[in-house]
């Protein structure tokens, strides 16, 4: 999987990004160079070509997933994260999903099929990606879930029915709402590096702003 990994500090977990639709391994770096100071940063490309445009998996129409394929496309990304950290030489044991969009279904759906790849995730508007037939434990996960009062591509109840499971599952989630649509807002990037900085990511306790 063509990728960017950039090393952090010794002790500090890895930070996983990924990006939105259209996007690439480059987009999410200095995002995650200012909220994680400290973090090393696991940057991949999707695989999936929508009109010329990578994603992680594939959908069928806006808000409507290819479900077999994305289940298909979380435990290949679940094994690139595992070879990647041998590769690489991180810790397994202690890698964080930043998703964007695309990026943050795919990151939600590693956590409910695949629990333990993950010790944590911020995922910025993501969408319900699919309801497992069990819902897996999650005791030690922190989430935080950012999301747009008026975003056009995911309702409301579905960004509360993502929380709702994922709590349901076990794992601490804070949910932050901002004003703006779809995009990624100033507040939102204000309250994930909050949130990383009390999950011990940050090595600085006011890293300057994007």
């Amino acid at each position: 999987m063509i990728h960017r990994f950039i090393p952090g500090l010794s002790g500090f977990p890895t930070l996983l990004l990924l990006h939105g639709t259209g996007g690439n391994e480059d987009d999410l770096i200095p995002l995650g160079k200012s909220i994680a100071p400290g973090a090393s940063l696991l940057s991949p490309r999707g695989e999936v070509l929508e009109r010329g445009m990578p994603r992680f998996f594939r959908r069928l129409a806006e808000g409507v997933f290819d479900e077999p394929d994305l289940i298909r496309r979380t435990a290949d990304l679940a094994d690139f994260v595992r070879s990647a950290a041998e590769t690489h030489r991180f810790d397994d044991g202690a890698v964080v999903a930043l998703g964007y969009s695309n990026g943050a279904n795919i990151a939600a759906s590693m956590l409910l099929l695949k629990p333990g790849v993950l010790s944590g995730a911020a995922l910025m508007h993501p969408m319900v990606p699919l309801t497992p037939e069990r819902l897996p434990r999650l005791a030690a996960t922190r989430v935080i879930i950012t999301a747009g009062e008026n975003d056009p591509i995911v309702p409301p109840d579905n960004t509360e029915r993502l929380a709702a499971m994922l709590r349901g599952a076990g794992a601490t989630v804070e949910l932050h709402w901002a004003r703006e649509g779809h995009s990624i807002a100033t507040d939102e990037i204000d309250a994930v590096r909050k949130w990383v900085r009390e999950t011990g990511l940050s090595s600085e306790p006011d890293p300057v702003s994007i």
